[in-house]
């Protein structure tokens, strides 16, 4: 199982996917936002995760980002679709339409920003950089906007997602 979908507010779940299992991981991070949903639609197996739990509780701030993608890593994911509902600036930027970015901008404070930190599990043997200049993987990019088109949408191909400091929308 390779893809992992993050639901965000008013995605509680993909509806026509039947849930065939329900993991409950531990993380070296705590408790992830809500159980692994496995799922399975059109033969095809992912998993989903609410990220403000389920019931829908918890605020942006006090998601545990780091126990959710640890959880989803351990789970088998090696590609995460978070899909979020947020506002847009520019032309085009109506709601309901779909964005697929290629660029983010972090405006978040007061959060680990990151796993490789003092609390590292096993600790830290040595410094780590992660290279943030291409934030998402163009192959996942391409097979979403494919995917809109096939749905006759018309997405936005590029953008940058500014990440503001939650409850804040």
């Amino acid at each position: 199982m390779s893809l992992a979908i993050i639901g965000g507010s008013g995605c509680q779940g993909v509806k026509s996917a039947e849930v065939i299992d329900r993991r409950e991981p531990v993380t070296p991070f705590g408790d992830p936002s809500a159980a692994l949903q496995v799922c399975r639609l059109d033969g095809r197996e992912f998993l989903f995760l609410a990220r403000h739990g389920a019931p829908h509780h918890i605020p942006p701030h006090r998601v545990n980002y780091r126990a959710n993608l640890w959880a989803l890593q351990q789970a088998g994911a090696s590609s995460v679709l978070a899909i979020n509902a947020v506002g847009g600036i520019g032309d085009g930027m109506h709601p309901g339409r779909i964005v697929v970015p290629d660029q983010i901008i972090d405006y978040t404070h007061g959060r680990a920003q990151t796993f490789y930190d003092e609390d590292y599990p096993g600790g830290l043997t040595q410094v780590t950089h992660v290279d943030f200049t291409e934030p998402y993987a163009d192959h996942c990019r391409d097979r979403l906007l494919q995917a809109a088109r096939d749905c006759g949408l018309d997405p936005a191909d590029g953008a940058v997602y500014g990440v503001t400091q939650g409850p804040r929308l």
